[in-house]
C-alpha cells in the first residue's frame, strides 16, 4: 500500500541537541530489520524512525525488508548479528507472544534469551475489513454473506502465527462459522488481493487500512480495541458486536542478545526522541498510531504478559506451526 505520510521527501525537520552517535567508532550503516513486506505499517514506521535517527545520532540507517515466516526470517538475521547497536528490528509483538505459543521448541529462537528489549514505540488496533468481493456495509452483512457462500468465506492476514491469524480463528469459533485462513507475506500484498476482489475479508492493522476506508475502496466493519477508535468512530468493536475479544498490536524494538547496557540506553533514548518529534508524532497520529514509547524493562514486562495472554486461545484453536 502506498502512503505519502512517510516519504523521505516529507521529512525535512532538523532536531537540535543530538546525543552522541550510537556507533561513533564505526560509521558502517546501522541495519534496521523489518520482517514484513515494504509498504505496510512496520516498514513505514521503520523508515520514519530511521530518517529521524540519522539526524539525532549522526549515523546512517538502512532499512532491510526480510519478509516471510511471520517475521521469523528477520529475527533469525537479528539473532546472528553482533550485539553492538548496529542492528535492530522493528517488529510487531507476534514473534514474541503468539509464535512461541504456536511453535514451542520448533520456533528456532528463544523469545526471551535470544534478544534484548529496547522499547515499544507505538501501538495500534487491529481491524476487520471487506472489499469489492463482498460489498458488506456492516459486520452483520459479512456474516450473512459468509453463511451464504461457505466455499468463499475466508480472511487474509499478514502471516500465519500472527495476532490477526488467531483473531480470525477465535472469530470463526465464536460465530460457529468456518473461515479459511489465507496468510500473506505482510499486509501490503494482502491488501492488494482485498482491493482486487480476490479476498473477502482482511484482518490487519487499522493504520494499514485507514486511508482506503476513508476513500471508500474498502470498508472497516469492526475493530479490536477496548473502545471505538477515534479515527473510525462509526465502526463498532467486536466486544460491542457480542464477541468479547480485544487485541492491540505494539511496534517494538529489539537488539540481539547481549547488547551492552549503554547501547540499550542510548538507542532507547534516541528512538524515544525520534518518535516524540512533533512532525513524527503528527504523522503517526494521523496514520492511526498511538505514541507509546516505553523503557526496555516495560517492553520485557509487556512481552511476558502477552506470552501468557495468547497461550490459552492458541491452544484452543488447535493450530500448530509447520
Amino acid at each position: 500500500m502506498r502512503h505519502t505520510l512517510m516519504t523521505a521527501a516529507a521529512i525535512v525537520a532538523t532536531l537540535a541537541g543530538s546525543p552522541p552517535a550510537l556507533c561513533a567508532d564505526d560509521k558502517a550503516p546501522v541495519r534496521v530489520l523489518v520482517g514484513l513486506a515494504a509498504g505496510g505499517s512496520n516498514d513505514l514506521i521503520a523508515r520514519e524512525l530511521a530518517e529521524r535517527l540519522r539526524t539525532i545520532t549522526g549515523d546512517q540507517y538502512i532499512v532491510e525488508n526480510k519478509p516471510g515466516a511471520a517475521q521469523r526470517l528477520a529475527l533469525a538475521e537479528l539473532k546472528r548479528a553482533a550485539p553492538d547497536g548496529r542492528t535492530f528490528i522493528v517488529a510487531t509483538n507476534s514473534p514474541f507472544s503468539t509464535l512461541p505459543n504456536v511453535y514451542g521448541d520448533k520456533l528456532g529462537y528463544d523469545p526471551v534469551k535470544d534478544f534484548t528489549p529496547i522499547g515499544r514505540m507505538v501501538k495500534f488496533e487491529t481491524a476487520l475489513a471487506t472489499g469489492p468481493l463482498v460489498q458488506a456495509k456492516s459486520f452483520a452483512d459479512f456474516v450473512a454473506w459468509a453463511k451464504a457462500n461457505p466455499s468463499l468465506a475466508a480472511y487474509g492476514t499478514p502471516g500465519a502465527g500472527t495476532s490477526p491469524h488467531f483473531i480470525g480463528v477465535m472469530l470463526s469459533n465464536a460465530l460457529a462459522l468456518p473461515l479459511t485462513h489465507v496468510p500473506y507475506k505482510g499486509g501490503a500484498p494482502a491488501m492488494n488481493d482485498l482491493l482486487g476482489g480476490h479476498l473477502p475479508m482482511l484482518i490487519n492493522s487499522l493504520p494499514d487500512m485507514l486511508e482506503q476506508h476513508r476513500g471508500g475502496r474498502l470498508r472497516i466493519i469492526a475493530t479490536t480495541g477496548r473502545e471505538r477508535s477515534p479515527l473510525t468512530p462509526e465502526v463498532p468493536t467486536l466486544t460491542e458486536l457480542g464477541i468479547p475479544m480485544t487485541a492491540d498490536i505494539g511496534i517494538d524494538i529489539y537488539a540481539p542478545a547481549g547488547a551492552p547496557a549503554d547501547v540499550v540506553t542510548r538507542l532507547n533514548a534516541a528512538l524515544t526522541k525520534a518518535v516524540n518529534t512533533p512532525e513524527t508524532r503528527d504523522r503517526f497520529i494521523k496514520y492511526g498510531l498511538i505514541i507509546a514509547p516505553s523503557s526496555p524493562q516495560q517492553l520485557a514486562a509487556f512481552q511476558a504478559e502477552e506470552l501468557q495472554k495468547w497461550a490459552a486461545p492458541i491452544k484452543a484453536s488447535g493450530y500448530t506451526g509447520e
